[in-house]
């Protein structure tokens, strides 16, 4: 069985970060492979990427470049689509601003790889509230978004928006990736609800997030509004919809 190892991070804009975040992940001795899905970043973070891929990593670091903003959701879609077309069997999602310690990558792959879990989430509340530098609004907001996500879906998720994730193949691939609605941040819950219903195992692993130090998050009030009605409209969906069982 192929034990391949993809970290899929998203970017726009991240000049600032994108090389550190790609040397961090692969001084780790894991060996993983990083796949850039870089949406036309006017600050040259393709062009960065581009540069260690010749300097340093021709063959673990991986870009694709898309032609303009296009969503969160649809580039985990493209990097899922591509980690199943290369065989990969540990694929992970992670942000490019350290606000995810690579340090826990390990961690999340182990969750998966030992504990024979198909899904693994860095979960910031799973012991408490585990969050670094961010107002305590904000903290609130995203306790309480989890809170209602658990009630109004029934996952016991504790941290339901969570983006650090590490995915084994045989659950992406029973997916239908084509029919995961939401483009924003809503589109990790949606995806979390589709495991869980699937009968996916999931893990929660404790993790400290830590708010970005360098550029600027892309966080918006319509994330929210997506997040707050797609849930409801989501669950509504789920009472008409046959999803396939992982584990018969």
């Amino acid at each position: 069985m192929s034990e391949k190892k993809l970290v899929i991070i998203p970017t726009y804009n991240e000049k600032e970060n994108i090389s550190d975040i790609i040397n961090a992940v692969m001084r780790l001795p894991q060996g993983f492979e990083l796949l850039i899905i870089d949406d036309n970043s006017p600050d040259g973070t393709a062009e960065i990427v581009k540069d260690l891929q010749k300097q340093k990593y021709p063959d673990r670091l991986h870009l694709i470049q898309r032609p303009g903003k296009l969503g969160l959701g649809t580039a985990y879609i493209t990097g899922f689509k591509w980690a199943l077309e290369h065989d990969y069997e540990y694929i992970f999602e992670m942000d490019a601003d350290f606000s995810h310690n690579p340090q826990d990558l390990p961690r999340l792959l182990q969750a998966c790889k030992d504990q024979n879990a198909d899904l693994a989430i860095g979960s910031r509340y799973i012991n408490g509230v585990n969050v670094i530098n961010w107002p305590i609004g904000r903290i609130i907001m995203s306790y309480y978004a989890s809170a209602y996500v658990r009630f109004v879906t029934g996952m016991k998720i504790m941290d339901t928006t969570a983006g650090f994730k590490c995915y084994r193949r045989r659950l992406l691939k029973a997916f239908d990736l084509d029919k995961i609605r939401f483009k924003g941040y809503a589109f990790q819950i949606e995806m979390k609800f589709t495991a869980w219903k699937m009968g996916a195992k999931i893990i929660e692993v404790p993790i400290v997030f830590t708010d970005r130090q360098k550029g600027h998050s892309k966080m918006s009030g319509g994330i929210f509004n997506e997040a707050f009605w797609g849930v409801l409209s989501m669950k509504l969906r789920s009472w008409f919809k046959k999803y396939p069982k992982l584990h018969q």
